[in-house]
């Protein structure tokens, strides 16, 4: 045919139905080959089951008949077991031969012998051109079953011809039957390849609605799957049908996150979303409001639940109710997340201008130093100065926060051998803060070069031995650091301090910005050592673990920061380590 019929979807545009009809090999197809072929088949044996009976019956009977009705049965057993399910195409080929040629030709042979001497009987043969015919139209084209039908035409009007050659007769009665016969043939030809066409049209498009209606299916699943809010689909009954990884696990209990279906009734705190469901199924309009649940071996928690009715009310299917809920602790914690940010904004914004009027306080309080001689009032200048420079370490941790830029590839950092810059900044640091007893360092056996930007790796280890010593004893090697090899490919650095473990609350908060178990504190040093291990393509974790301190196997916290190894740099290209003084918190 030289139609197309071209579909679309939100998959894309489809590509010709009629097309991919005759060029794929589809189930439909399958279907439709094998019913020919068995058609054929049956037809085969019933005309030598016929002719066998007649020439039984005494009725005189060609002999050729059965011999020709015998290969048919022959050929169509062979074309059913070898031939493969595929379109006829076009136009006449081998496979059109096979089938539909060796057909037309059979019943053609049948037709024209039947009259012959020796035939007491007569049988007219035409209508089995039927079965051919309509293999042509629907497995070829509309070409191909108009040729077809012109073929059967052909053969028809020929055998009335040599009919008529042999005994002539009045012409009408020979010539009128073949034109009518052939008319309805070409008109069966064309209804038939029309029928197929639509057929295999509707059933393209039924098969690509499938396509995209299963594939939507799947994108629902998956976004339902990983929702952070939990997805419900309950029954009147109270019956849970579906449930998302989110909603099973706030409701908590094991029935609910291993149980493919559950009941909401299974569990005596469920009670508020089974009455939520009822009540919204029985008003057949959606509900919102804050429940509390509760299962064995947990305490209460608190859920924003909203309802809406999958199925109208009153329909003959089940009504089904989708129930969504929110942890109120998550929507808090959201809410704590954007105020800290807010926060973070106004204190970077009061920081600036701060820091201005901190410097002239210092300075005039400087001033005014030289010139007091009054022990008292030396005291005084002296607790001014001590709060402005306490003032000052806070005004540049809140402005430091925003100088850390995200980490950039394209930025080559010179590798940093970190043997040497370790062993460097313990040094400084412990002259400068009078350490050096509590102090050691462990700097392993193998060099390791990796890529940290220097003046950042100064200020984490700055901030992690400020914060062992803030919280360690005054015992030699109570605060250790170690270098160390992971594997081939990475390297850690361990800071570790004999201090006391750390309540729950305080570690479960440990890295985030403005929080701090010490009121003299900002709450950013850690936070800030962490942006920048990052920024520089490492990670920073806290653990307990254990050291051998003073002879004896002693338990404290530890700072692990892991990076990842670099080519050993060559000396000109190796980052110095700068060894002027530095403030106590970045």
């Amino acid at each position: 045919m030289t139609e197309s019929v071209t579909t679309h979807s939100w998959l894309g545009p489809g590509s010709s139905d009629i097309e991919t009809r005759q060029s794929s090999i589809s189930h439909e197809l399958i279907r439709q080959w094998q019913g020919f072929m068995t058609a054929r088949l049956v037809l085969g044996f019933m005309l030598v089951t016929l002719l066998a009976a007649l020439q039984a019956s005494g009725a005189a009977q060609n002999k050729a008949l059965i011999a020709i009705s015998l290969a048919y049965l022959a050929g169509t057993l062979a074309s059913k077991m070898f031939i493969q399910p595929r379109p006829l195409g076009q136009s006449f080929n081998r496979v059109w031969g096979a089938l539909v040629g060796i057909d037309l030709l059979t019943f053609s042979a049948l037709q024209m012998l039947q009259d012959g001497p020796g035939n007491s009987t007569s049988i007219n043969y035409t209508p089995l051109f039927a079965l051919p015919l309509l293999l042509a139209s629907v497995l070829g084209s509309l070409r191909l079953a108009l040729g077809t039908a012109a073929g059967i035409t052909m053969l028809i009007l020929g055998g009335s011809i040599l009919v008529f050659l042999r005994s002539p007769v009045d012409s009408p009665p020979y010539f009128v039957q073949p034109a009518l016969s052939g008319a309805g043939y070409f008109a069966i030809a064309w209804l038939s390849n029309q029928l197929a066409s639509r057929l295999a049209t509707e059933g393209l498009r039924a098969s690509q609605s499938q396509l995209a209606a299963s594939i939507q299916r799947q994108v629902n699943s998956l976004v339902i799957e990983s929702l952070p809010d939990g997805v419900l689909i309950v029954d009147d009954r109270g019956r849970v049908h579906a449930a998302n990884p989110s909603a099973r696990h706030m409701l908590g209990s094991s029935l609910a996150l291993h149980a493919m279906a559950f009941d909401l009734k299974d569990e005596p705190g469920w009670r508020p979303l089974l009455d939520l469901t009822r009540r919204s199924v029985g008003t057949s309009e959606s509900h919102e409001e804050d429940v509390v649940i509760s299962h064995g071996g947990q305490g209460p928690r608190r859920l924003h639940a909203r309802t809406r009715l999958a199925a109208p009310h009153g329909n003959l299917g089940e009504s089904l109710c989708v129930l969504f809920l929110q942890d109120q602790r998550e929507l808090e914690a959201r809410m704590r997340t954007e105020k800290l940010a807010g926060m973070g904004r106004m204190s970077t914004a009061v920081a600036h201008e701060i820091r201005n009027p901190l410097a002239a306080i210092s300075q005039a309080n400087a001033l005014l130093d030289e010139d007091i001689t009054d022990p008292k009032l030396k005291k005084l200048t002296a607790m001014v100065g001590q709060n402005a420079k306490r003032l000052e370490k806070i005004v540049n941790d809140i402005l430091n926060i925003s100088r850390i830029q995200p980490y950039d590839e394209s930025y080559l950092i010179p590798p940093v051998e970190l043997k040497t810059a370790i062993h460097r900044i313990c040094q400084d640091w412990a002259a400068q803060s009078g350490c050096a007893d509590q102090l050691k360092v462990t700097e392993g056996e193998t060099a390791a070069a990796v890529r940290f930007d220097s003046e950042h790796l100064r200020r984490v280890m700055v901030n992690l031995l400020d914060n062992a010593r803030r919280h360690t004893t005054d015992m030699p090697e109570s605060i250790q650091v170690t270098v160390s090899a992971i594997d081939t490919q990475r390297v850690s650095i361990s800071v570790w301090s004999d201090a006391p473990p750390m309540d729950q609350s305080v570690e479960r908060h440990l890295f985030e910005p403005f929080f701090s178990s010490d009121s003299r504190s900002s709450g950013l040093g850690l936070f800030i050592c962490r942006e920048l291990c990052e920024r520089n393509d490492a990670s920073l974790i806290y653990q307990r673990n254990i050291r051998m301190a003073r002879e004896n196997q002693t338990e404290g916290n530890d700072f692990l920061i892991t990076l990842n190894r670099v080519d050993p740099p060559d000396n000109a290209a190796t980052a110095e380590i700068s060894t002027t003084p530095w403030q106590v918190n970045p």
